[in-house]
C-alpha cells in the first residue's frame, strides 16, 4: 500500500501553498506552463514581448537624433545615465516611419543585456497565457518576417503576434546604436 501512495505522489504535481486572492493553492506545474507578456499596438495590429524583458514604459520624448544611423533608430535617449537607442518598431517592420505625438509611449527593453527602447503606438495590456495557447506562426508571405515572431495567441476576438526581440534587434544593431550614442556623448562634454 505504500508502495501504491508514494507512486501516486510522484504522478500528481507538487503544490505550493499560496495566499492568492481565493485561498487556493497554485501548483508548481500550472505556473511554469504560463507566460506573461506585454501587448501593444502600431496601427490596428497588436504585439507582444515578454513581460521579463520590459524595463520601463514612458511617454514619448524627443530623442537626440545620429547620423548615419538606420532609417528605424529614432536616435537616443539618457535614461538615468544610461544611454538608450530607440527604434520606430513600424519603420522596422517596413511600414513607414511614426509620426510620433504625447499619445505614442517608448517601452524599454533589455536585449542581451542592452536596454533599448522601441517606439510604439499604445501599451494595451498585460496577457497572461498557457504556454499550449501560443500556436506557431504560419509560412506565408506578410509584413512581418517569420523569424521576427515567436507564435501568435488568441485573445477572444483579437490576435496577438508574439515578437522574438532577441532577432529583431540582434546584437550588431543594439552595440551600434549604443557605440553611435556613447560617440555622440562624448562629444558633446
Amino acid at each position: 500500500m505504500e508502495g501504491n501512495r508514494q507512486m501516486m505522489e510522484e504522478k500528481m504535481p507538487a503544490v505550493l501553498t499560496t495566499d492568492d486572492s481565493a485561498g487556493t493553492a497554485i501548483s508548481k506545474t500550472a505556473i511554469q506552463e504560463q507566460a506573461q507578456f506585454i501587448t501593444f499596438t502600431i496601427d490596428d495590429q497588436e504585439y507582444g514581448v515578454d513581460i521579463m524583458s520590459v524595463r520601463e514604459i514612458k511617454g514619448w520624448v524627443e530623442t537626440t537624433v545620429l547620423p548615419n544611423t538606420p532609417q528605424h533608430m529614432r536616435g537616443v535617449l539618457n535614461l538615468r545615465g544610461v544611454i538608450v537607442p530607440i527604434f520606430d518598431l513600424r519603420c522596422r517592420f517596413g511600414l513607414g516611419k511614426t509620426s510620433a505625438t504625447k499619445m505614442h509611449v517608448i517601452v524599454i527593453i533589455e536585449v542581451k543585456n542592452r536596454m533599448i527602447g522601441i517606439l510604439v503606438d499604445t501599451v494595451s495590456d498585460i496577457l497572461t497565457v498557457s504556454i499550449n495557447d501560443i500556436r506557431p506562426v504560419p509560412r506565408m508571405e506578410r509584413i512581418v518576417d517569420d523569424e521576427y515572431l515567436t507564435g501568435l495567441v488568441t485573445i477572444k476576438e483579437r490576435m496577438v503576434a508574439l515578437l522574438n526581440q532577441e532577432r529583431l534587434f540582434n546584437s550588431q544593431l543594439i552595440e551600434e546604436g549604443v557605440a553611435t550614442g556613447r560617440a555622440w556623448k562624448s562629444d558633446s562634454a
